[in-house]
């Protein structure tokens, strides 16, 4: 059995740089989709290997004054952005977004390869910049995870009707997968257990594997692959942001995989609040 898998998907503080020189206009969208590039790709952070994250979205709430650091989130709240958690780099000196983006893969990249967060507002003025990474509350009404788990598919067999390019990948367009019932609550169980207890990994509590979970529910696979999110309420957003990122955007398209389970989990007492898991299968 062959497993394919990938991540998707997961306090104000405020962090300053001192590094040292002429920022064009569109400097901002330039940074985001540098920060949005080493998000989606393996990194080595700390010592530990990251993993492949989807693109934050960027959101002009969060595009506060580079030479301003007032109370964060007393100025998040003035902006009407409805923060669970948030967390700024404040940086002076780069002259100009690549070498902003030395400075944060440098000294910042445990908070830009944090899996919580979801959205991104960057602002620069001269050498001074500041980028805000945030979390929202939870404001889409889902229904069950059985309904949901139905409108993913439909999305992700909407996508797959479509030629698309997945990283360096280019994949022409494939067959619908169809409705699993035994990866669906596969899908569930490790969904629920991400969100009651406050973890987001591929690999179990108990060290299980994707493959190792689909067999345990009976599911006689010869291909498994397994994609993950954590804090997207709706399923667009969840959707749209595996087609954004390589990895996940490529088990989306696999022509190889026929069948998928999908469901999500929540629980307020956990950092994201709510987890998602799609299975992809072929028996």
């Amino acid at each position: 059995m062959r497993v394919h898998f990938t991540l998707a998907h997961l306090g104000a503080l405020t962090l300053g740089l001192a590094l040292s020189s002429c920022a064009l206009a569109s400097e901002e969208s330039q940074l985001i989709e540098s920060i949005n590039a080493y998000r989606s790709q393996i990194q080595l952070c700390a010592g530990q290997a990251s993993q492949e994250l989807p693109p934050l979205s960027a959101d002009t709430r969060l595009v506060l004054p580079a030479s301003s650091f007032g109370d964060l989130q007393e100025a998040l709240g003035r902006a009407a952005y409805p923060m669970v958690n948030v967390q700024a780099i404040n940086l002076s000196g780069p002259r100009d977004a690549q070498a902003a983006m030395k400075a944060v893969q440098e000294s910042f990249c445990r908070v830009v390869l944090d899996p919580q967060f979801i959205d991104i507002g960057v602002s620069h003025d001269q050498r001074d910049w500041r980028i805000v990474l945030a979390r929202p509350l939870l404001a889409a009404r889902l229904g069950d995870w059985q309904a949901e788990g139905q409108k993913v598919l439909e999305l992700l067999n909407s996508a797959r009707t479509q030629p698309r390019q997945c990283g360096t990948r280019t994949f022409a367009p494939t067959t619908p997968l169809a409705w699993n019932t035994t990866l669906a609550t596969a899908a569930e169980i490790h969904s629920r257990d991400m969100a009651n207890n406050n973890y987001f990994d591929h690999k179990g509590r108990d060290g299980s594997t994707p493959g190792d979970r689909v067999e345990l529910a009976g599911y006689n696979a010869q291909q498994v692959g397994e994609n993950i999110a954590a804090g997207q309420d709706t399923t667009r957003k969840l959707v749209d942001g595996w087609l954004a990122s390589p990895g996940h955007c490529a088990n989306v398209m696999n022509p190889e995989f026929r069948e998928l389970g999908a469901a999500y989990a929540a629980d307020p007492k956990s950092d994201a609040g709510i987890y998602w898991t799609a299975l992809f299968g072929t028996q």
